[in-house]
């Protein structure tokens, strides 16, 4: 198994694509995967928020990804520094699964962000990943709700 690595903002467009093809419910359509890319680009530069972690394949792409998304919340005892990270994305091509690659780069991103002072940590997970997540100490919560709102059509202009 290759050993994870640090992403650079080089990695945007196999992040993007992972996450695409692996996670969502539907892959992006190009326009929405290039805006997407340029964001986590700019989003993985230094002084960014974006932090993550992959795993290189022999093809030159990536095999596994782990990303998350730094944020400021109100400090209090158990958030000393007031930071908080959403892991956005842990995606693993299926060519390159059952290997360990999402444990890895999901292990080194907790470990740098764990340095970086970060203590509090969400994620979404699916039935099928969630032994990942819990041998890594996560806990389920079932007082967790979501709600998806759009103050704007989905093709972002006004009606």
């Amino acid at each position: 198994m290759s050993q994870p690595r640090l992403a650079t903002p080089a990695d945007a467009p196999e992040i993007s694509r992972l996450r695409s093809e692996n996670i969502l419910s539907e892959p992006l359509d190009p326009l929405w995967l290039n805006r997407c890319t340029g964001q986590l680009a700019e989003r993985l530069a230094s002084g960014g928020d974006a932090r993550a972690y992959v795993v290189d394949a022999p093809d030159g792409r990536l095999a596994s990804c782990a990303l998350g998304l730094v944020h400021k919340v109100l400090p209090a005892p158990k958030y000393p520094k007031g930071l908080a990270v959403r892991i956005h994305a842990v995606a693993t091509d299926p060519d390159h699964r059952r290997r360990g690659h999402a444990k890895a780069a999901l292990t080194a991103l907790l470990d740098h962000l764990e340095a970086e002072g970060v203590t509090l940590y969400e994620l979404y997970a699916n039935e099928g990943s969630t032994p990942l997540y819990e041998g890594l100490g996560f806990a389920s919560n079932r007082m967790l709700m979501r709600m998806t709102r759009f103050a704007v059509p989905l093709d972002g202009r006004a009606s």
